[in-house]
């Protein structure tokens, strides 16, 4: 039996219109243009496409949440569009989103996770045995009693899936429901939901960005703006490279890395894990094949003012100190982070990353910073407790007086979810909002000709973009706005927390991109929190690991990689380039490499034939 059946589906978010002969016109732009997707019961399938292609919009067809504008959906041999059976289908599929906000709906965790098996009838003694399944399966059993809104971004999605699974359905959607998680908890989810599959023959429709998930799926399909352009096996659909960038997609990393082997002359065949590559990479080393020295780029000397720097010390914070449900998500934080830096900020889920950034630009102030804030009487025995220092750009975040509306503007923020950062009618009014508030001397030319490079250095064209309303741009457009109308100001720190979530990889190595290019032209330091390692591999020249409030280690992504004890004990994964190096360690071949992946490949063509070295 078919689990999902689309038949001839189409979709629009604007009004469309009908010609005389009952066909559609060209003026609606489809989210989905006649769809015709089937999935069979037991199925796995991962949905794949770039930001906008339509993904998230065949999962809310699915159950019923909107309804197609022409043809068919058949749910477990249920018609969607019938609203008596709205009910039974929403019983029978469950769906995660991408922002775990929007699936929120009680204060406390053990009833929002209670909610869905509350309202199907499920009985009050199996509901509690759900809850107590769920929230094991995602990590979460010491949250049950936690406020929801005070959890991490990504430990509200760990509920939010928690939710869906406790109402256990016969189909399964995640719509980029993991991206927010760090990798310990992605793979504790995805290993939940494939025992689900596999054991109890759950449907399952996966949309995701990252290649490793969709690897775990039976079959892969690629939307491009409404269509389905490419089907069949994972492996075979994330190989084909030609295919993958006319619809705005890449390859994975390690075909990546397998491809460049073998422009280098290296006769490697394509391969998805390190393992596999390594072994090929092996059977080619030369005997006395000499590595290539690794240079040393060194780092900016810090200037004596403190200007493009920030040094902690001591830092801690406590959300709802003084009531029953504090949680301490700093405890004495030391960390400084060097001017000229490209820094990133790993951890797991609840780490107290978010927490940490927010203080650099005060949007969490210091006590001693409050203008309520009285010293603190004396102890009469006893060591005193260590005080804590914060300069970020030269400004003391601890005193009351200092000038913090000089301190955001020469250190810019960038939120977890950059979009919810917009609010004015315009783009324009938008990106100059910061700029005539930092900068009243300005004229209305010379803001305007602020806000038109902020813009094109985000890669959007000034005059068509200017006078849209942000809400009407697609999410990765309005992700650049974002950005825009914080670098308008032209900040020395730039901040930025997952900056790349939820973006098609090419969306993310274009918004990497643009951040070095920020970083080589004017911006002092940038920080980046990440849970991609990948992405701090290739970016970073430094990071530090946070693990519950306190940082465990500060060193470049190679120090803090090749000490695999930092990662397995702070729920952390592996950058691929650090998987392939250990691989052939454990061969007797030593690839010295700062874990790019365009250093790996440089060195590695000098210890084999595809380098031209001789033994």
């Amino acid at each position: 039996m078919e689990a999902i059946k689309f038949e001839k589906v189409y979709f629009s978010y604007e009004d469309e219109e009908e010609t005389g002969d009952g066909l559609f016109s060209q003026r609606p732009a489809f989210s989905l243009n006649g769809v015709d997707f089937s999935v069979s019961e037991g199925e796995f399938v991962a949905v794949l496409g770039h930001n906008g292609s339509g993904k998230s919009t065949l999962a809310r067809l699915t159950n019923g949440l909107l309804q197609p504008q022409a043809g068919k959906i058949t749910v477990l041999g249920i018609d969607v569009s019938d609203n008596k059976n709205i009910f039974e289908v929403r019983k029978n599929v469950g769906i995660v989103f991408q922002n775990p906000d929007n699936q929120t709906v009680a204060s406390i965790v053990e009833d929002d996770v209670a909610f869905g098996p509350e309202n199907v009838g499920v009985p009050r003694k199996e509901i509690g045995e759900r809850i107590e399944f769920a929230l094991n399966a995602v990590g979460m059993q010491e949250y049950r009693h936690a406020t929801t809104t005070r959890l991490s971004g990504g430990q509200k999605q760990r509920i939010a899936i928690a939710g869906v699974l406790a109402l256990k359905p016969r189909i399964m959607i995640l719509d980029e429901s993991t991206a927010m998680l760090d990798p310990r908890g992605r793979k504790e989810v995805l290993d939940v939901v494939c025992r689900l599959n596999k054991e109890e023959g759950i449907t399952v429709l996966l949309i995701t960005h990252f290649p490793e998930e969709a690897m775990l799926a039976d079959r892969a399909i690629v939307m491009d703006h409404g269509n389905i352009v490419m089907e069949g096996k994972p492996q075979e659909v994330l190989s084909q490279e030609t295919d993958l960038k006319k619809y705005s997609l890449t390859l994975p990393h390690s075909l990546k890395i397998c491809h460049a082997l073998r422009e280098g002359g290296l006769s490697v065949e394509d391969a998805f894990s390190a393992e596999e590559i390594a072994k090929q990479i092996a059977a080619n080393v030369l005997v006395n094949a000499t590595p290539l020295a690794r240079e040393i780029t060194a780092m900016e000397t810090p200037s004596t003012d403190g200007i493009g720097e920030v040094r902690c010390e001591n830092l801690s914070y406590t959300y709802n100190a003084k009531s029953v449900f504090s949680t301490h998500a700093l405890r004495g934080v030391d960390l400084h982070i060097p001017c000229g830096s490209f820094y990133g900020i790993i951890g797991h889920t609840g780490s107290g990353k978010s927490t940490f950034v927010q203080h650099l630009n005060a949007l969490i102030k210091l006590p001693t910073a409050e203008k309520k804030y009285k010293e603190k009487k004396r102890k009469k025995k006893g060591v005193e407790d260590c005080p804590t220092a914060l300069w970020v750009n030269g400004y003391d975040l601890s005193k009351k007086q200092t000038d913090f509306l000089s301190l955001r503007k020469d250190v810019g923020m960038v939120f977890q979810y950059p979009e919810y950062q917009l609010f004015a009618e315009t783009v324009f009014e938008d990106v100059a909002f910061g700029l005539k508030n930092f900068r009243k001397d300005m004229t209305e030319t010379e803001i305007a000709n602020a806000v038109k490079e902020a813009l094109e250095t985000v890669g959007l064209s000034y005059e068509s973009v200017k006078d849209a309303s942000p809400f009407e741009l697609s999410g990765g457009q309005r992700r650049r706005v974002a950005i825009a109308g914080v670098i308008v100001t032209k900040p020395q720190i730039l901040v930025l927390d997952e900056p790349a979530a939820g973006l098609d990889p090419l969306g993310k190595e274009e918004i990497m991109s643009l951040l070095h290019r920020i970083h080589n032209d004017w911006c002092k330091t940038v920080i980046i929190v990440s849970h991609d390692m990948d992405e701090i591999a290739e970016n970073c020249t430094q990071a530090a690991i946070f693990s519950d409030g306190k940082v465990v280690a500060a060193d470049t992504p190679k120090a803090l990689f090749d000490k695999a004890e930092y990662t397995q004990t702070s729920g952390l994964d592996l950058p691929f380039t650090a998987k392939l190096v250990l691989a052939l360690r454990e061969r007797g071949v030593n690839v010295d490499c700062d874990l790019t992946s365009g250093d790996f490949v440089k060195r590695t063509l000098t210890l084999t034939e595809g380098g031209g070295c001789r033994a």
